[in-house]
């Protein structure tokens, strides 16, 4: 019996449902056009997280070109493209030519939203591989991105940056890609702290930084693993402006669980084979002892904000421990001089630079001091 579209939506059980697949379906939701609302596919985000899939939300008023790259990049099973705007007879064809132009022709496509049955024929004809109604059920996108994950096969094309993000794939599985250019890139800086502190709006920054300056910039961001579903939630990349940014910066998410940092040596080497010397690898937000990565780059950056804890508290971190340098986010909040008076007492010679990151604001003194 057909679901009534005055139904409401619910929660789908929460297990792992992609135990048996290749590997971890990835998929992207994105939001094009103007549409302003996002709750829908955040709802729809968790249900597929809680099914043990790898969600990677790119936010809203994304463009085709934006969400494009962003697929390539991240090198999803699928990109999932939601809107409500009557635009999608533009926006859809776009974005499935944008997705060939940047060296993806063969990227599934799912469309969600106010579809009018009359334009169905149309969008398959143009490369839709699927259409959601209102209407459809959260086991409906589940199960349609669980049948899209195959095994990773040769890509089509020979466009150097989706080859890097399939092999970016293949290597946070466990294996080598064969045949491939590898090089330490000439700075590795590992950004964390707790969560919360901006450590992705920095980021963001810091990539508005490189684009001004020309300057190639790879960043690598880790989030979560859920411990029940082993899905993730990928939401970092929402914070860089890709309608802008374009491909000037590759960036790229993965999920971990803990600080399992296996796959790490060898995709830094692989991006740094890709011709990028400027690497920025984002932990998952950090407790007092998470402080493995600092085995892995060659410049530790410790994200710290005002009210994060008394003095006794901060000599008891061992994250502070393993600093090379210190930034002191969101400096216009109230706490910032206390802060940066407990820091010059544990700090010795190491630079404490201070940041408002949503106004860019130290960022630049930031970008020098970590790439010179």
């Amino acid at each position: 019996m057909a679901r009534a579209t005055t139904e409401p939506t619910t929660a789908v059980e929460k297990r792992d449902r992609c135990a048996d697949l290749p590997h971890r379906p990835r998929v992207l939701l994105g939001k094009m056009g103007l549409d302003g609302h996002d709750r829908g596919v955040k709802l729809i985000a968790r249900a597929l997280r809680d099914s043990g899939i790898h969600v990677i939300y790119s936010g809203l008023w994304q463009t085709p070109r934006s969400l494009a790259i962003a697929a390539r990049d991240e090198d999803v099973d699928a990109v999932a493209a939601s809107m409500m705007s009557n635009s999608h007879l533009v926006l859809v064809p776009r974005l499935i030519d944008e997705c060939a132009e940047v060296g993806r022709p063969d990227m599934t496509v799912f469309v969600g939203g106010i579809i009018p049955q009359e334009d169905v024929s149309t969008l398959t004809d143009a490369g839709v591989h699927r259409i959601f109604h209102t209407g459809s059920t959260f086991e409906d996108i589940v199960d349609a991105v669980c049948e899209t994950t195959a095994d990773y096969a040769a890509l089509p094309g020979d466009d150097a940056t989706a080859q890097l993000a399939r092999d970016i794939s293949v290597a946070h599985l466990g294996h080598t890609p064969e045949g491939r250019p590898k090089r330490r890139p000439a700075r590795v800086i590992g950004l964390t702290g707790a969560p919360g502190a901006g450590k992705s709006t920095l980021v963001a920054a810091m990539a508005s930084v490189a684009l001004e300056r020309k300057e190639r910039l790879a960043v690598v961001a880790f989030d979560p693993m859920s411990p029940i579903t082993s899905g993730a939630l990928l939401g970092d990349r929402l914070r860089v402006d890709f309608n802008r940014i374009d491909q000037h910066v590759f960036y790229r998410s993965l999920a971990i669980e803990g600080e399992d940092y296996h796959s790490l040596p060898e995709i830094i080497e692989l991006i740094g084979g890709a011709g990028f010397d400027h690497v920025v690898v984002e932990t998952v937000g950090a407790g007092q002892n998470e402080v493995r990565i600092r085995s892995f780059v060659d410049n530790t950056a410790v994200v710290v904000v005002p009210g994060m804890g008394d003095a006794v508290q901060m000599d008891k971190a061992g994250i502070l421990e393993i600093a090379d340098e210190f930034v002191i986010n969101k400096a216009d909040f109230a706490g910032e001089d206390t802060l940066k008076r407990q820091l010059l007492d544990i700090a010795g010679n190491r630079t404490i630079y201070e940041t408002i990151a949503t106004q860019g604001q130290g960022v630049v003194e930031l970008y020098e001091g970590l790439f010179g």
